[in-house]
This record gives structure tokens, sequence and C-alpha cells, in this order.
């Protein structure tokens, strides 16, 4: 095997470990100990990918953002013929079915990182305004088209951002349910909330 894919793997066990650590204890039960125990590789191989304990935080909370960010504009790109508000639809789709299949990763995003400090407040509401400026690109597409009346859509993504924080982390709080059977009734609150016809 390859150098470069030995440390790759490395890095992935570290981060796989400290996924599982957070979750489980929280980021200030947490120890960089615990990592590299379950990771069973090494201090120095830590310190090699990552400087902090807080670091390796907030290297989960961008890739979490990542594969959302990611999986949403896969969908809003595959859907066709539908219009904008078809797009914001496919992506509130994936953004539930992201969380439900990445549960650990989000409870570290909407839980953990919430009152841990400066740093990590600015990570986590720099992913928020990352995907409140992405849904107000495709409300401003959803005016243009007509879809909806002309209106705030900064402020409408700003709401729709709040909302879909609380559902997923009630859900969290919940420990669990399926996620799916809230989208139609949340869809539905969401698009009449931007005067979406039904």
């Amino acid at each position: 095997m390859a150098r470069s894919a030995v440390e790759s793997a490395t890095r992935d066990r570290l981060l796989a470990a400290a996924m599982d650590i957070f979750a489980a204890k929280g980021y200030h039960g947490a120890i960089v100990d615990d990592i590299v125990a379950a990771s069973r590789t090494s201090k120095g191989a830590f310190y090699h990918y990552f400087p902090s304990k807080q670091g390796i935080f907030l290297t989960l909370m961008g890739e979490l953002a990542a594969a959302v960010e990611g999986g949403v504009e896969a969908a809003i790109e595959a859907e066709s013929g539908g219009g904008a508000l078809a797009k914001v639809e496919a992506a509130l789709r994936v953004v539930l079915e992201t969380a439900a299949a990445r549960r650990d990763l989000v409870k570290i995003l909407l839980v953990e990182a919430v009152g841990l400090g400066p740093t990590l407040e600015w990570k986590r509401l720099e992913i928020h305004a990352r995907f409140a400026g992405l849904i107000q690109r495709h409300l401003d597409r959803a005016v243009v088209d007509g879809a909806i009346p002309a209106q705030d859509t900064a402020l409408a993504a700003q709401a729709w951002i709040g909302a879909l924080n609380e559902v997923i982390t009630q859900w969290l709080m919940a420990n669990g349910g399926d996620l799916s059977a809230r989208l139609p009734g949340l869809q539905a609150l969401l698009l009449r909330s931007i005067g979406a016809p039904r």
C-alpha cells in the first residue's frame, strides 16, 4: 500500500474514532487519549494530522457541512423540469436524509458545538450562513421564475435554517425515530411560509 493511502487510512480512523467519542462523551468529556485509543493509533499520529482536540472537532464539523452541501447541490442539479421550487424541495429532502444517515456528525454540529467558545461558535455560524446562502439562491430563482411572490429571501432562508435546525435537534434529543416522516409536514409548512402554491 502506498504511503499516502496509509496516511489517509490513519487520518480516517482518527476522524471516525473522534466522531464516536464526541458523540458518546460530548466535547468536554472527550480527551485526545480516548480518540487515540479508539482509533488504535498514536498520539504522534493524532498530532501529525490535527493540532488539538478542537482541531479535529472543527474538521468533523467541516466534513458534515461538505457532505450536506454536496448532497444538496447534487439533488438540485438532478432535479430537472420541476423549476426552482422542485429544486428547493429536493434540497430539503437531502438535508433530512443526510441528517438521518450521519446522526453522530449532526449531533456534533447541532448539539455539541453550541456554547463551546468563539472559534467553534464561529464555525457553526459559518456553516449555517453557507446553507442559508444556498437556500436563498434557489428562493431568488423561484421569485424570478414567478413560482413565489417577491420577498426578502435572505430572511426566509434564515427562517428555514432555524426551522431545520429545530426539527433535527428535537429529533436528536428524542433519540431517533423516522426523521424522513417529518418531511411532508415540514415541507408544506416551509413552502407555505414563502407563499408557494400548493
